[in-house]
């Protein structure tokens, strides 16, 4: 399957810079999987789509603050996006600089903290703390929100919050889990109150989120892995939507991947630890009944999850109206529901 099967072209002006004034302002395109009918909505009428007894998954991962910025010691500046902290002392990271930088070379951070690039694997980078203060401290105090690079401004203070979910426990985080970003704490409280069932799941955004597909050929692509964990409660959740013959929906496609990377014949196992499911047209969804998700780059492992669990030309079609609609698109923008195409 080709990688530029899954292009389209996006209008820059469509690129939300900003998040909504209210976090469910924004708009819902939902589409059909089975029949590729598609209907324009608002966020709050994601009540009507529910039932009670429905499961609605959360991924309750917090942003870190991961971005930092620093120079070398001949000027030159760099840009580092934390992936996570591989020890006490030493973190990994991708390391945006004019030249990449070498084994044992030194980058300042903040004209405060030094940090000695120690090793690489493939496009990241062990960088070790030579200062005195904790790598959770530095980020926290020089540290920015990591805002896609699609976002063409640097991160306000708003975005602290904005960037973030209402419901948000565990930081470790990169990039926001975007479709949890339209629910705000009254519109959690309504679905609860319709008989809705909330259950969470944590997975936390890797900065390999941001690369792109480079294979023409999509089976070629490798998955960057991220840690997750699936909890008991929610496997009993699972079950007790199945007995009732209600429907498991995902909030976003990082809860798709939790949830699918350790389910099997339908059900839910307990698990801590990493996936690098790679989710494209001819899965097979085990668990997966609707999702709510944004909208998605050209040619990226999202937009291919997607395609997967809606059917390639149902999805291209929806973009296409979503563009002639003027949805708004990617982290603060606009959302769709949808309900998976079952194959035969």
């Amino acid at each position: 399957m080709r990688t530029d099967s899954f292009h389209y072209a996006l209008p820059a002006d469509l690129i939300a810079q900003h998040p909504p004034r209210n976090r469910r302002d924004a708009r819902l395109l939902t589409l059909d999987g089975m029949t590729g009918a598609l209907a324009d909505r608002h966020i709050p009428e994601i009540l009507g789509l529910l039932s009670p007894g429905d499961l609605l998954v959360f991924n309750n991962t917090r942003v870190v603050a991961a971005r930092l910025f620093g120079t070398k010691p001949t000027g030159g500046r760099v840009e580092i996006l934390v992936e996570r902290l591989a020890n006490e002392r030493e973190l990994v990271a991708l390391v945006k600089a004019s030249k990449t930088p070498k084994i044992g070379s030194i980058v300042n951070v903040e004209d405060e903290f030094q940090f000695r690039v120690s090793a690489r694997d493939g496009e990241f980078f062990y960088l070790v703390n030579e200062s005195d203060c904790e790598l959770s401290e530095i980020m926290q105090r020089v540290g920015h929100i990591p805002l896609p690079p699609y976002i063409s401004r640097a991160d306000t203070t708003s975005d602290i919050e904005r960037y973030q979910t209402v419901y948000g426990q565990f930081p470790g985080a990169v990039a926001a889990p975007t479709a949890g970003l339209h629910f705000d704490i009254e519109l959690m409280r309504e679905l609860t109150e319709s008989g809705v069932d909330i259950g969470f799941v944590t997975l936390h955004v890797g900065a390999g989120t941001f690369q792109p597909v480079r294979s023409p050929s999509v089976e070629a692509h490798t998955m960057h892995a991220e840690r997750f964990d699936i909890s008991e409660q929610l496997c009993h959740q699972v079950e007790r939507a199945h007995a009732a013959n209600r429907r498991v929906i995902a909030v976003g496609t990082t809860s798709v991947r939790a949830l699918e990377s350790v389910a099997v014949d339908g059900r839910l196992h307990p698990y801590h630890g990493e996936t690098d499911i790679f989710i494209y047209p001819g899965y097979r969804f085990q668990l997966v009944d609707a999702m709510l998700t944004n909208f998605h780059l050209p040619e990226s492992t999202l937009l291919m999850l997607v395609s997967a669990f809606a059917g390639h030309e149902n999805v291209l079609e929806a973009y296409a109206h979503a563009i002639r609609q003027r949805y708004r698109f990617f982290s603060y923008g606009d959302a769709m529901w949808i309900t998976r195409h079952v194959q035969n």
